[in-house]
């Protein structure tokens, strides 16, 4: 059972694995960083080798139709690999200014600037999709999202329209939870976790969430629900589910706190 949300309508999520999942809300599915690579692959880098160990829960021919794509960013391998880039051919796909201008010539991929707000129709609902500013290694572009429409309703208690918000790859920003919750109600939070952390010629540098930041930023978003993601399965991950849990209880948001199976269809609002 999912923790309680202010949430209106249908919607479930299916976890791929690393950040990728399925958001099926009300007919429409969205596909939050597309990542397909088998078990055991490799990306030589220079300064790290990344592997991923376990294969995904779903191929992309198991997916079901992909109305649109929230890609954080396009030049990290754990985020878009080769397989999940041939997913975003002749597909809506909204990622940073720079990603946009690299994934060129497909027409349907969009750019989204930090703060900006775009409307896409798909099926018959007219989204609005919010860019919001990611910290993640130096130089370059990263964007999360915030996706709402009217038939998620509006939260009573504030009267702000209920959101879906997909981080993105990014550090903790103190000013980046506030910001949202002023314009919003977080129903749902998919966060991009794990500690993840790059071996830079000035020091180890942590570039993703660890537990106790992604409990810092539910808190201020005033979200009802986290639900983890992109935590397994990397060497460059330091935070797996076992450290994760022991920060969330530590932080007291464990209640707040949804697992998903890989693979499984999982249901927030009915």
């Amino acid at each position: 059972m999912a923790p309680t949300t202010s949430f209106n309508g249908p919607l479930s999520i299916t976890h791929v694995g690393t950040a990728t999942a399925i958001i099926h809300v009300d007919g429409v599915n969205f596909l939050t960083d597309p990542v397909f690579a088998a078990a055991g692959s490799e990306w030589d880098l220079g300064f790290i080798t990344l592997k991923v160990s376990a294969p995904p829960a779903l191929t992309p021919s198991q997916l079901p139709p992909i109305d649109a794509v929230l890609l954080s960013h396009e030049d990290h391998v754990d985020n878009l690999d080769e397989l999940g880039r041939l997913l975003l051919d002749g597909r809506k796909v909204l990622t940073t200014v720079d990603g946009a201008n690299k994934l060129a010539p497909r027409p349907g991929v969009q750019a989204l600037k930090p703060w900006e707000t775009i409307s896409i129709p798909l099926g018959p609902h007219e989204f609005s999709i919010t860019g919001t500013p990611c910290v993640h290694l130096p130089g370059g572009e990263v964007t999360g999202f915030v996706v709402t429409t009217p038939s998620f309703g509006v939260h009573a208690a504030s009267g702000l329209p209920n959101a879906i918000y997909f981080s993105g790859d990014t550090i903790y920003l103190p000013e980046l939870g506030p910001k949202i919750r002023e314009r919003f109600h977080v129903a749902v939070a998919l966060l991009n976790i794990g500690k993840a952390t790059a071996p830079l010629p000035d020091g180890p540098m942590q570039i993703t969430l660890d537990g106790a930041q992604a409990s810092h930023l539910l808190r201020d978003l005033g979200a009802d629900l986290l639900v983890p993601m992109h935590f397994e399965s990397w060497g460059h991950f330091y935070e797996k589910r076992e450290e994760l849990a022991a920060a969330f209880e530590k932080e007291g948001i464990q209640d707040k706190v949804l697992w998903l199976e890989p693979g499984v269809k999982t249901e927030i609002s009915a």
